[in-house]
Formats: structure tokens, C-alpha cells, sequence
């Protein structure tokens, strides 16, 4: 059993104040590019087509619809939240696509996820993995609801490496960011944005949390020079994993 402690109401909350707007803010602040960087997630997931997923920061439902896209008419997703506001409006975006029969919500954060072991063929998270709180705990219960060589697929922003570029992100994302969402929507929640970001734990550190908790051939690869990191693993098999231990 997982007790939501003050950080966990806090950021639920904070999304939650953010929901009527989070979408437009969302293309308007990453210029659109976030779509391709969800498209090349979903590309990652297994199997190719039809299969059961799951979406966990699911949110206002993009990545789920997107895998809805490309896997097609067989596949089915669960979405997984800590905010119910959020995920109203993944739900009323279904609806309006007409997938309501098959996706469902459910509130939940991603430490205490209330799914059966190797339930699903693939798990997905979006820029939601650094606000779990017990990260290693949620990575862990991400790789127990996939099945044995299922994939592990997690989009998260990053701090590019190139010095120059990286001067002028950082000027945009802490100082233009914060107030052009401040116009629109919760300021705090895009000030709260760079610090989190700037508090993830380095990619190779990262990728070796997503080892310990269960995957194997994790890789990595930096998007639009490297602001955002797509990380993607395999659910360790039996044998792999009594091979490590």
C-alpha cells in the first residue's frame, strides 16, 4: 500500500489547476515538437500492432492516442493518473475520437499501480516519470505490469549537452517559460517545470535506476539536441533476471 504523501498532493494538485489549459500550453511553450517526440515513443512500444498498454501520467491522454494511431483497431490502452482533472479531459479527447470502449482511467500514482503482474505488452510514460515521487518504486511497478520482453518506453526533458545550446535553452526554460505560462495558466506549475528538470538524475545514471528495476537493454536516445531523452528498456525474463542476481 502506497499513502500519497505531501510532494504527491502537491503535484497532483498543481496539474490539476493546470488542466484546462495544459494541452495549448503544451504546443504553444515546445513549438509543437512535442508531438513528434510522443510519436517516436509510441514507434518504441511492442507489439507493432493491436496489444495491451499501459500509459501511466496519462493526463489528458496524447501518448494514448497516439498509440491508438499507429497500433490500430486491436489495440487497447489503460491510463493511469494521480489527477482526476487531467485525465477528465483524456477522457472527453477519447470520446470525441470515438476510443471511449477502448481506453480506460484510472486514478492512481504510478508507485502503486492496481494491475495484475505482466498484465500488459508495453508501459509508457511522458515527462511524468520525474514527478514520481519514489522513483525507484514506480520503475519498479512499471516493469511488474509488463510482461517477460515487453518494453519499457519513457519520455522525460533533459539538459542538452552542447554548451552554447544549452545556454540558450536554459535562458528560455527559466526565465521566458515561466512567465509565458504564467499568462495562460498556473504560473508556478512552469516555474516548478525547469527546477525538475534540472533535479533528474543524469541519462546514464537514469538508465541504470531502469536496470535495477527490472529491464534490460535500456538504451537511449536524445531528441532536438537533446532537451528531450527518449529512454527505452525490455521487462527482464526469468531467466535474464535470475541470471543477474
Amino acid at each position: 500500500m502506497y499513502r500519497l504523501d505531501e510532494k504527491n498532493r502537491t503535484i497532483r494538485d498543481m496539474f490539476s489547476a493546470i488542466a484546462p489549459r495544459y494541452d495549448f500550453l503544451n504546443r504553444l511553450l515546445s513549438a509543437g515538437i512535442d508531438r513528434r517526440w510522443r510519436r517516436l515513443a509510441v514507434r518504441a512500444l511492442l507489439p507493432a500492432s493491436g496489444g495491451l498498454y499501459l500509459d501511466v501520467a496519462t493526463g489528458t491522454a496524447d501518448v494514448a492516442l497516439e498509440i491508438f494511431r499507429q497500433k490500430g483497431a486491436d489495440a487497447r490502452v489503460a491510463g493511469a493518473d494521480i489527477s482526476i482533472e487531467m485525465m477528465r479531459f483524456g477522457q472527453q479527447k477519447a470520446s470525441r475520437n470515438g476510443l471511449a470502449s477502448r481506453m480506460s482511467f484510472v486514478q492512481t500514482p504510478c508507485e502503486s499501480l492496481p494491475f495484475k503482474d505482466a498484465a500488459f505488452d508495453s508501459a509508457s510514460i511522458a515527462f511524468g516519470i520525474r514527478n514520481v515521487v519514489d522513483r525507484e518504486r514506480g520503475l519498479a511497478e512499471m516493469c511488474r505490469v509488463v510482461r517477460p520482453g515487453g518494453r519499457i518506453v519513457i519520455l522525460e526533458f533533459s539538459v542538452p549537452d552542447n554548451r552554447i545550446f544549452a545556454m540558450i535553452y536554459n535562458f528560455y526554460f527559466t526565465s521566458l517559460l515561466p512567465r509565458i505560462g504564467g499568462l495562460f495558466s498556473k504560473k508556478s506549475a512552469y516555474t516548478y517545470l525547469p527546477e525538475s528538470v534540472q533535479a533528474f538524475p543524469a541519462p546514464e545514471v537514469f538508465e541504470r535506476m531502469m536496470i535495477a528495476a527490472g529491464c534490460e537493454s535500456v538504451g537511449r536516445t536524445p531528441l532536438t539536441f537533446g532537451i528531450a531523452t527518449l529512454y527505452a528498456g525490455t521487462r527482464a525474463t526469468a531467466e535474464t533476471a535470475s541470471g543477474r542476481s
